[in-house]
């Protein structure tokens, strides 16, 4: 098994009709603004005898994501889907490939995803405004869950897992970086790289080329003994860091800055990807480290803050993020991010604005 398949690990996504518009008050702006729900349809709402007209919205969007986007009915009546929260001054629609069924093991293994393929790059695929993605950060938990050893005792090599064992630990002067394997970051960092950029290929090979694809970055989760209420998209009911922890000795003291350590290196990932635009075209990232959220208090084993277990952010906390990033992704659907900023000083008795 290739590196990047031991190491990492993918998953499911999003879908749903959305309540009409309402005035909700903008990230950069104390005005209310009337502003649509994103009205998230499935593939087989396509096929139906009425299917929606997709004609009749502004943007149309295609989605494919993580546990963030999940629409599993079980997870959707347990905790919030950022799709769901997601608001736009123009009418938008997205339509969600990943269903209900088993986790997708790996983005680039596409054969798994057919309709999502089907649709971005496919003989008969529409022209979509731009792609939603939610990747990276149940791969980064599988990641960490990786254990020192295999099931028959033998070590996984350091560039196979996030964690050090005890005995690999680095001083104590290099902080809560000396449990974490550069190493296994670096087969990561090229797995998920090799994903992305297979993605974009695959969008540029259809009536999409060149158009926009978002990603977010994730929140830091507090590792926490708060699982799931049924099975997860990592094949497990939780909790997930916080056993993993436990397992590599890792102080509880640290707990929290290793969950930030990690989670900071994937949104660094992610903003450099977005940030080269000849290896990964129409790229955008929105940092959702930089929104602020209501931490789950350590060792609670439900809701807590803005979090509806260990990993999953609740309706607050999905609310939050998802209000700042629709109004990154509408800047860039409607071209405002071409703008240059104004440069220059201004006169004494000239006004900023930003």
């Amino acid at each position: 098994m290739a590196p990047g398949a031991r190491l990492a690990f993918q998953s499911r996504e999003l879908a749903r009709r959305e309540p009409p518009g309402r005035a909700v008050r903008s990230a950069t702006s104390d005005q209310p603004t009337f502003m649509d729900h994103l009205a998230c349809f499935t593939p087989a709402d396509l096929s139906r005898a009425s299917p929606p007209d997709l004609g009749a919205f502004r943007w149309r969007l295609l989605a494919q994501g993580d546990s963030w986007f999940s629409n599993a009915r079980a997870k959707l009546n347990a905790h919030a889907n950022l799709l769901q929260e997601l608001v736009f001054k123009a009418p938008a629609a997205a339509v969600n490939c990943a269903g209900t069924g088993n986790a997708l093991s790996h983005l680039v293994d596409l054969a798994s995803a057919p309709e999502f393929r089907a649709l971005l790059a496919g003989p008969d695929a529409p022209a979509w405004d731009g792609v939603l993605l939610s990747v990276g950060g149940n791969d980064l938990i599988a990641a960490a869950r990786t254990p020192a050893l295999d099931w028959d005792g033998t070590p996984i090599p350091l560039e196979l897992r996030l964690l050090r064992r005890q005995t690999e630990w680095g001083p104590p002067s290099a902080g809560v970086a000396r449990y974490f394997s550069e190493p296994g970051w670096t087969t990561y960092a090229e797995y998920l790289r090799a994903n992305v950029k297979h993605l974009l290929s695959l969008r540029d090979q259809g009536p999409s080329a060149a158009k926009p694809v978002f990603m977010h970055c994730y929140a830091v989760p507090m590792p926490r003994p708060a699982g799931a209420e049924g099975g997860d998209d990592l094949g497990a009911s939780g909790p997930w860091l916080y056993p993993a922890l436990k397992a590599y000795g890792v102080p509880s003291a640290d707990w929290a800055a290793v969950s930030r350590l990690m989670v900071f290196h994937l949104a660094q990932l992610l903003k450099d990807m977005a940030a080269d635009k000849e290896a990964f075209p129409g790229l955008f990232v929105f940092d959702s480290t930089t929104v602020p959220l209501a931490l789950a208090a350590p060792g609670s084993t439900g809701i807590s803050g803005d979090w509806h277990n260990e990993i999953h952010l609740n309706h607050s906390g999905c609310f939050k993020i998802a209000r700042a990033w629709s109004e990154h992704i509408e800047m860039v659907l409607e071209g405002r991010h071409l703008i240059p900023a104004p440069t220059g000083r201004k006169g004494r008795g000239s006004s900023s604005s930003s």
